[in-house]
């Protein structure tokens, strides 16, 4: 042992700076470091920090307008409020726990209640300028990796409001890119979540003059059983509706963050519309009856709401959860004895639903002996050692690879992480599902074993890891056993997609290399590149397969410099119509499609 390790002074204790400590540690600030390719990367964390501070400006009555401008690696938010105050602008963005925030008599009800923010933003970002105007003057503010290089004042005929511009530091987030499509879908959550706010991306404008109400509308257009029951006031918003389509799907929100893992507000929300109509028929229905195919989206307001995490995907706030039951009850009984033709139509639906519950109990029943010996022992799953429910900190990095065959995870089981990473072999091509009905995932062996793998047999609250990670190979048999795994998705466990836990493993198709050099392309581009970097005449090899990635090859794949895709659906009437077309019955159509678009 070194003798320095004994040397344990006061010269080895150090002091970092707020914006340095970020520096070191993003990813407890602004969670995953990705590559801008998920909407919870990096790089959209920030650009939510500086929004929410316009967002926060909206709701206390001040400017109703917020302007995003990207260009290439660089964003531009501008609001119209009231502008930081011009005397504490450098503090503002580069002390930690410094902030208006604190104060419920200017902020009742923030996202941004810890005081980091616009700081995390500030220590990330290569380049940093923030201008704020008041009143006829301003004052603005340089930095460059955190560290204030400029600042002037003076006067303006702009109107009050801030102006943040930054570019995400290169060294810290890696081959980066905004993907406009994400921003515009976070945008159109804002302008659901606040009503008569015009939010521009690009000169594009969002907007909702319905809320929450726009919101399930858009994503259900025709497909819904009845009109969306919608409500309002200071503190709370909901809608929902019946549709035809399997399974509960959700959209929660705390003062204006979206929560894709719901927490207490979301369990509110499912047990105040069973009691609701419980209470209005006079009966106690069962609460999946009652709640599927229903698409909803609830809205709170808190002052001191508490998350799971720095990036807010799940509420925990316990104490709210009575009364908010309560509420939502009183208001959906009273609404359904006002409009009695809709209550009729949501008892049909729950007979509907009633029906097909007991043919799924039938099979399940049949099943019974299955599931006891499943419990005990999953075939084809290597699983890790913690998991998303029951490992609060270190559950939240798990994930599941869904590989096709024992080649591709062969090469995955020597290399992972056995804390983090589990492996589930699919024994070949599962079954189109596609209009199959539901209790083929009790009879189908391959299906229950994914189901109790992910343990989502009763919906996603018991989901056992973060990420449910797709990964075949990079032929036509690996592309259709993907499709075959996202149809099952789609067409029975929808909410897994919504709330942003399914993605594509991408895996390089070629190696280019000579004796001093190797580099991994994952398309044509980036291989003629590496030919062109390398020189020469340099050892070129196709990846078919999975399988054929040497295990100490496949490790940096799945280790921190993973590429993945997220899987995403913007509009759910949609994936009926997708899947009967590319699932479906309809072989000489698709045959058509196929041929007309290949090139």
């Amino acid at each position: 042992m070194s003798d320095n390790t004994h040397n344990y002074d006061e010269s080895k204790v150090k002091t970092l700076s707020s914006l340095e400590h970020i520096r070191l540690r993003p990813g407890m600030y602004v969670g995953r470091m990705g590559n801008g390719s998920h909407s919870e990367d990096g790089i959209y964390i920030l650009l939510k920090e500086v929004i929410d501070n316009g967002i926060d400006e909206f709701i206390m009555g001040y400017g109703r307008k917020i302007e995003v401008n990207i260009e290439e690696e660089v964003a531009s938010i501008r609001d119209y409020g009231r502008g930081i105050p011009l005397g504490k602008v450098i503090d503002c963005v580069s002390q930690i726990n410094t902030g208006a925030k604190f104060n419920t008599d200017v902020f009742q009800f923030s996202v941004g209640l810890n005081g980091v923010g616009t700081k995390a933003v500030n220590a990330l970002s290569e380049n940093f300028q923030v201008k704020a105007i008041r009143k006829g003057k301003y004052k603005c503010a340089e930095f460059a990796d955190g560290s204030l290089t400029n600042e002037a004042d003076g006067k303006t005929e702009e109107a009050d409001g801030t102006v943040i511009t930054f570019t995400p530091s290169a060294e810290l987030f890696k081959k980066y890119k905004f993907n406009i499509a994400l921003i515009r879908r976070q945008l159109w959550n804002y302008a659901y979540l606040n009503s008569g706010l015009s939010l521009y991306l690009n000169r594009e404008r969002i907007y909702s003059r319905n809320g929450l109400h726009d919101l399930i509308l858009e994503k259900v257009e025709d497909e819904k059983i009845y009109n969306i029951i919608h409500y309002k006031d200071k503190m709370l918003e909901f809608a929902f509706c019946h549709t035809a389509n399997f399974g509960e799907t959700y959209y929660s929100f705390v003062n204006g963050q979206y929560t894709n893992d719901g927490g207490t507000h979301q369990s509110a929300f499912r047990e105040g519309i069973l009691k609701g109509v419980n209470e209005y028929a006079r009966k106690s229905f069962d609460g999946d009856d009652v709640r599927n195919g229903i698409i909803g989206a609830i809205s709170v307001k808190l002052k001191d709401p508490i998350f799971e995490s720095q990036t807010k995907n799940k509420l925990g706030n316990s104490e709210i959860r009575g009364e908010l039951v309560t509420t939502i009850r009183d208001i959906i009984t009273k609404y359904l004895f006002k409009n009695t033709d809709v209550a009729d139509l949501i008892i049909e639906k729950i007979a509907q639903n009633e029906k097909v519950r007991k043919e799924i109990q039938a099979v399940k029943k049949a099943s019974r002996e299955k599931a006891k010996r499943l419990s005990l022992k999953i075939p084809k799953l290597k699983d890790c050692k913690y998991h998303l429910n029951s490992d609060s900190e270190k559950g939240a990095e798990t994930m599941i690879f869904l590989t096709e065959g024992e080649s591709a995870a062969g090469s995955m089981v020597s290399c992972r992480d056995v804390y983090k990473q589990a492996i589930f072999a699919l024994k070949g091509k599962p079954l189109n599902c596609y209009g199959k009905k539901r209790d083929l995932i009790i009879s189908n062996d391959e299906f229950y074993c994914v189901m109790k793998a992910l343990n989502i047999e009763d919906g996603l609250e018991g989901l056992r890891y973060e990420k449910v990670i797709i990964a075949t190979d990079a032929d036509d048999d690996g592309m259709h056993i993907r499709n075959l795994l996202l149809t099952f998705f789609l067409y029975y466990f929808e909410q897994l997609i919504l709330s942003e836990h399914l993605f594509i493993l991408e895996t390089p198709l070629f190696r280019v290399r000579n004796k001093k050099k190797t580099i991994y392309c994952f398309d044509d581009q980036e291989r003629l590149r590496a030919i062109e970097e390398l020189g020469g005449a340099p050892e070129i090899t196709r990846f078919k397969g999975l399988g054929e990635i040497s295990p100490n090859e496949f490790g940096q794949f799945i280790g921190d410099d993973i590429r993945l895709i997220n899987v995403s659906v913007d509009k759910i009437h949609e994936v009926p119509e997708i899947l009967s077309f590319f699932m479906g019955q309809n072989t000489p159509k698709r045959r058509e499609y196929i041929i007309n678009n290949l090139l």
